[in-house]
């Protein structure tokens, strides 16, 4: 078993969208993924990337992938945002995603982040152990928050409304 971590590259995109459906499966939310493999292409590879993402490959293989992108904390400063995490479902156990892990804390060092941050959901046992033993602090009670695509245009309408 030979691992290679690396950065992905525009011709990974199709393999990291397939990872990106099978995250969304197992997180019972199989229909949700709208992103394209050409809006990945472009906004990872295009004149102002808007992520970062790395790969890892097992026997030439993509097996993994880690995407994260840079924020910025009024707290704390430059931050990093870890959006996904994912090792395909025959390749668990195999210390692929500590290994991306990895990957990403050594990028957040280089780039000089406070800070990375990230979600898990309450019920994935294994990644919530994971991020334990690597130190991280699981803060139980914050909520995430979420304005979708349809709930932005409802606040502006609302906005518009009155304003008229």
């Amino acid at each position: 078993m030979s691992l290679n971590i690396r950065l992905a590259t525009k011709k990974d995109m199709p393999e990291v969208l397939n990872l990106i459906k099978e995250l969304a499966t197992f997180e019972k939310e199989p229909f949700v993924v709208e992103v394209t493999v050409g809006e990945l292409q472009e906004d990872g590879f295009g004149n102002s990337p808007e992520f970062i993402c790395f790969v890892a490959e097992m026997n030439e293989k993509v097996q993994g992938m880690a995407l994260a992108y840079k924020r910025y904390s009024t707290w704390k400063g430059k931050v990093l945002h870890l959006e996904d995490l994912i090792v395909k479902r025959e390749s668990r156990g195999r210390q692929i995603g500590t290994k991306l892990l990895d990957e990403i804390v050594k990028y957040a060092f280089k780039i000089g982040v406070k800070r990375i941050s990230w979600e898990v959901l309450e019920w994935n046992q294994p990644a919530i152990e994971l991020y334990n033993k690597k130190g991280a602090k699981i803060k139980e009670d914050w909520r995430v928050v979420h304005l979708d695509e349809q709930g932005i245009k409802n606040y502006i309408s609302k906005i518009q409304n009155e304003s008229i």
